[in-house]
């Protein structure tokens, strides 16, 4: 191992630039709704700030420790975050929002306990991966164990329920495995049997196959199952190319339904238009770039399989937001990374962007 030197700077001004927007259009898109339900237009804004900050912070704090240390404490880390996804389910301790329970805390307080599977699922995949890399050809003992945990993590957070954030964690981990040398053939088996499940997971719960039909056809019960993404359409749509100007959006007067959080970027489309839109692409581009740059010069095996992970796990959320908000994909409750109104996606999601930027000291990008 070299001596550390400066992080990556692509990825870390990409990353401040998101950042950046994100507070914007948090308080562009919440301020109507912040003022009818809390008499205060600045309510989300004033707690996104806070995440931000601590989510900065964090940033800072993993980038400057070696990411080695993360090997050693992954499994802790796991460990800790089942007994959260089960406590989150327990009456009483777990807090319902629309009929899913995915918090724990009290008064203003909140945890989402799916927000740091994400997480530690690419800590220990990529040590344990790391580890059996002599073993990843044979599906028993280089899989399956993987496996094994990844279905114990998606099973608890589809129990939730939260089928986008539980396929999220199954894609990442997938990309993990093709990422350490798994065979083909084992990949593609897993690929079917994952999508025959998420057939089934569509088929049992009966909003989940609403969502599907209303994404096939949207205008069948437009104010309904298809109210969220034909509002989401008339943003996007309304914006063309230069936006209706910033602040200026009509949706977010209580037409489309989480304009700060899932739907943040059909706001920041009408109100920017396709420049905006672009420039946000943009930027989450160049964040995986960079990303699996770091991946590939990496110094070690370990420290190869922890970017990719990090770097896909932000990338395939960003690209299931996009693409629920353009109707490219039934609703799935996947916020965009950086953009969305939240605090332990924004917290978790920045920490792990400091493990990445601590690998990237250790390697040679030019």
């Amino acid at each position: 191992m070299n001596r550390p030197k400066s992080p990556d700077y692509v990825i870390f001004f990409a990353i401040i630039a998101l950042l950046g927007i994100g507070v914007v259009m948090v308080y562009s898109s919440s301020a109507i709704s912040a003022y009818v339900n809390f008499d205060d237009s600045y309510y989300f804004l004033k707690r996104q700030l806070i995440w931000a900050s601590l989510g900065i912070v964090s940033m800072l704090f993993t980038m400057n420790i070696d990411y080695h240390v993360w090997r050693k404490l992954a499994k802790p880390i796991l460990l800790a975050t089942l007994v959260l996804l089960v406590l989150v389910l327990v009456p009483g301790l777990g807090r319902v929002v629309n009929g899913a329970r995915r918090w724990l805390g009290f008064g203003s307080l909140y945890l989402q306990p799916s927000e740091i599977a994400k997480l530690s699922m690419v800590l220990y995949c990529a040590t344990s991966l790391a580890r059996s890399q002599d073993k990843i050809n044979s599906f028993m003992k280089g899989v399956v164990p993987n496996l094994a945990v990844l279905m114990l993590v998606f099973g608890l957070i589809l129990k939730e329920p939260d089928l986008g954030t539980a396929l999220a964690i199954g894609a990442t981990v997938f990309i993990l495995l093709f990422s350490a040398g798994a065979k083909v053939t084992h990949l593609a088996s897993l690929g079917l049997t994952g999508v025959a499940g998420v057939v089934v997971a569509i088929l049992v719960e009966p909003y989940r196959l609403k969502r599907l039909i209303a994404f096939s056809d949207p205008w069948a019960d437009p104010l309904n199952t298809g109210y969220h993404i034909i509002q989401s359409l008339y943003a996007i749509g309304s914006g063309g190319l230069f936006g209706v100007g910033l602040g200026r959006s009509r949706e977010k007067f209580l037409y489309l339904p989480e304009p700060h959080t899932d739907f943040i970027f059909a706001i920041l489309g009408e109100e920017l238009g396709l420049i905006g839109t672009l420039a946000v692409i943009l930027l989450f581009f160049l964040f995986a770039w960079r990303g699996y740059k770091v991946a590939i010069s990496a110094p070690d095996v370990y420290g190869s399989l922890l970017a990719a992970g990090l770097t896909t796990m932000i990338t395939i959320q960003a690209l299931m937001n996009i693409a629920v908000v353009t109707a490219s994909m039934p609703v799935t409750g996947i916020p965009l990374p950086f953009l969305s109104f939240g605090g332990s996606a924004l917290i978790f999601t920045l920490s792990g962007v400091g493990i990445l930027l601590n690998i990237s000291r250790y390697v040679s990008l030019e």
